[in-house]
Formats: C-alpha cells, structure tokens, sequence
C-alpha cells in the first residue's frame, strides 16, 4: 500500500500577514485622532459663536416683545456675558473675544454692554471669537438689526 504524503493545512493566516494588518490599524487610529483631536477646539469655536449670537438674537427679541431696552453685558476680564437678570453665559477656555464698537474702537478687556432699543435696534459694530486658527465674527446687520454669524 502505497501511502501519500500529509498535506499541511494553509487555511490560517501568517505571522506576518498579522503584523501587517495590525501596523495599518495603528496607522489609520493615528491618523483619525489628529484628524479629531484639530476639530475640537473649532467646534467649541462654533459652538460658541451660536450661543453668543443666540443671547443677541434673545436680548433684541426682549427690547421688541417688551417695548423696553435690553442689553447683553460682556465681560472680557471674567469671560462671562448675557442679559443681565434673565440669563448668563461663560466663554469657553482657550476662545478670545473682541468687540469693535463704532465709537471707542477695538475693546479687549472690561465691561461692554450692547444696548438693543425698543424698535430692536443697536448701534454696535462686531464681536470677533477667536479660536486656533479659526475666527468667527458677529456682525449686525444694518438693515434689520440682527446678528449674524459670519466665518
């Protein structure tokens, strides 16, 4: 009786062949978390941005409905701001904020209130968020009085 020779198996995977597919998910993990490691401080940027520019929207929404002026205070120095009496916001770490007024200029530290009149009206220039490399501003919009978001 004539016997034939054992066949191995090759139905596993090589050593090698592991190592390699391992090296490319370490890859691809590094690459993703740089990737989401940029877009955090712009998303607290962003985030930002649309609360302060919702607490404008509020205020002037307020001076309308009540026929009343409302402001929103800023403080630069503690980085807090918001409608005094109804609601109060703080500027998230690592965000600076600037406020170009039409009269006294660039203002980076103090106390600053917008004033929205009874007809919702304000006469204020821009608030610049800056985060990183990104920067947003808050324009008012001449026409209709509202603050608009802007990259």
């Amino acid at each position: 009786m004539i016997r034939k020779p054992l066949k191995l198996a090759n139905d596993g995977f090589t050593l090698i062949e592991i190592m390699m597919v391992m090296v490319l998910i370490l890859i691809i993990l590094g690459v993703s978390t740089v990737f989401f490691a940029n877009r955090l401080p712009s998303e607290n940027l962003n985030a930002a941005g649309r609360e302060m520019s919702a607490m404008l929207r509020f205020a002037r929404l307020l001076a309308k409905g009540s026929g009343e002026p409302h402001s929103v205070l800023i403080d630069l120095d503690t980085g807090r701001y918001g409608i005094p009496g109804v609601q109060t916001r703080t500027i998230p770490k690592g965000i600076t904020v600037r406020i170009t007024d039409p009269r006294e200029g660039d203002i980076m530290r103090g106390e600053h209130s917008i004033v929205f009149n009874e007809s919702g009206g304000a006469d204020w220039g821009r608030i610049t968020l800056t985060g990183g490399k990104k920067v947003l501003r808050i324009d008012l919009d001449p026409v209709l009085g509202a603050a608009v978001l802007r990259e």
